[in-house]
């Protein structure tokens, strides 16, 4: 790779950690070991091709054009937390993949009983993720940051709260929603 080509990418990557809160290589091969994938399943759930999940693993692509996948990843995501933490079994992970994989994008598991706590009410995270889809598929991260950086003057919460739902980590946003509930 030629200095021309590792400078693309790089930029790249860093327009991904902008976007999507890490660079999606990174992001990809979390799914593919917390979900026991391979790259041309993980592009099947996806709705990608396997040429264009490598390019964007591997930076040559920066950014995912189409916001029904920026959701299944999303969901992805949220599913890898489930089973890490033992509340969905690998069966059920089978299956709910299946489930995103056939998704559109919105809300796509909101009926089901995995999106909620034991009381019946969403969990605190799940909340977090349909306000950061939501934002997210409305816009790209650098643009929510420029939205930001315009209101921050007269509306500095407005400011706060598309950066951290609209480009932040979803554990920031997590307890930016906790701290706003009490």
């Amino acid at each position: 790779m030629d200095a021309a080509q590792q400078e693309a990418t790089a930029r790249a990557r860093e327009l991904q950690r902008n976007w999507y809160g890490e660079p999606l290589g990174a992001l990809f091969r979390r799914l593919i070991d917390d979900l026991g994938l391979n790259q041309a399943r993980l592009a099947g759930v996806l709705g990608l091709s396997a040429p264009m999940l490598s390019q964007l693993m591997s930076g040559q692509r920066a950014k995912i054009g189409n916001p029904a996948v920026v959701q299944r990843v999303q969901l992805l995501q949220d599913l890898a937390g489930q089973v890490a933490d033992g509340s969905v079994s690998a069966a059920e992970a089978t299956e709910r993949m299946d489930e995103i994989k056939k998704s559109q994008g919105g809300s796509v598991l909101s009926n089901t009983t995995h999106t909620t706590s034991g009381s019946g009410a969403p969990t605190v995270k799940r909340v977090v993720r349909e306000i950061q889809s939501l934002l997210r598929s409305v816009a790209a991260a650098g643009d929510i940051i420029e939205a930001a950086d315009t209101l921050a003057p007269t509306h500095p919460e407005l400011a706060e709260f598309l950066r951290v739902y609209g480009a932040g980590r979803t554990s920031d946003a997590v307890a930016h929603y906790q701290s706003h509930q009490s």
